[in-house]
């Protein structure tokens, strides 16, 4: 059952990028983060009742501390778009997101099975691969590399934390995060004078975006409830094969032969961890 949830939460996540990439083209990046941030507070708000769990300091406080782990993430990979090119900022902040976890699950004492870690390995390889990004030019600057690093950390983080709130919390951390982020990212915009009014005819799309990634952060927090952090996360990372499977029967975008063995290679991790799988 880790394997499924882990698995379509990467494929969720994947559709939900999906989405909030095609609302950043109508709409400011902060207009669409916050909005589609709220949707899915709405969503959370509604599978409460459906997915009862125990209301705690520490379910909220793990939560309110991973949202802001998560918010400082995006601010810090939008940052490192800013300052670099997608070929590189991309895989370096997917690679550091996956592995820190993967790090924390081991240092913590969990062991997965030696098919598990092949698997993790084969994994961390597919996420370079599927974000080589073929628009981006060869002059990109290395700076960008450090804001990619501590993009990653956060994204790292968020997993980390949320893993962190107790088993029988139920929805209550995913509450708390949202709380945080939606709060951080809102005053970070207002401090900067951005404007959080969408574009023409992207509403639908970017509460579809949140929507998506909230049910994404479910799938996400029951996975790691039912098995290791070290390999929900590493799966959870492959996010980025399906939005590129999306685009290319969506949008025709052509993929690279890079970005296809990247897609092979995420297959052949889940189909490894799978088998290491205790039934």
């Amino acid at each position: 059952m880790t394997v499924i949830l882990a698995t379509a939460c990467a494929v969720v996540y994947g559709t939900a990028d999906f989405f909030g990439g095609l609302a950043t083209k109508r709409s400011q990046v902060f207009s669409v983060v916050v909005l589609s941030q709220l949707a899915g507070m709405a969503l959370v708000l509604v599978l409460l009742p459906l997915l009862p769990g125990t209301v705690s300091v520490a379910a909220l406080a793990w939560g309110l501390a991973a949202g802001l782990s998560g918010a400082a993430g995006l601010v810090l990979f939008y940052r490192a778009l800013a300052t670099g090119v997608m070929s590189v900022v991309a895989p370096t902040t997917a690679v550091t997101s996956a592995a820190l976890p993967v790090m924390f699950g081991l240092a913590t004492g969990e062991r997965p099975a030696a098919w598990a870690l092949v698997g993790v390995a084969l994994a961390l390889g597919a996420v370079l691969l599927v974000s080589q990004d073929r628009s981006a030019g060869r002059g990109g600057s290395l700076a960008s590399v450090p804001a990619a690093l501590a993009a990653g950390a956060g994204f790292g983080g968020f997993f980390i934390l949320l893993a962190m709130a107790p088993d029988d919390g139920g929805l209550w951390p995913l509450l708390g995060a949202r709380l945080s982020s939606v709060a951080s990212v809102a005053l970070l915009a207002l401090a900067m004078r951005r404007t959080l009014r969408p574009g023409p005819g992207s509403l639908r799309i970017i509460v579809a975006a949140g929507v998506l990634d909230m049910a994404a952060n479910v799938l996400y927090l029951l996975a790691q409830q039912d098995g290791l952090l070290s390999l929900v996360a590493v799966l959870v990372s492959l996010y980025p094969a399906s939005t590129l499977l999306l685009a290319r029967q969506v949008l025709g975008e052509r993929l690279r032969g890079i970005q296809v063995a990247g897609v092979a290679c995420a297959l052949g991790a889940v189909a490894l961890i799978a088998v290491a799988q205790p039934h």
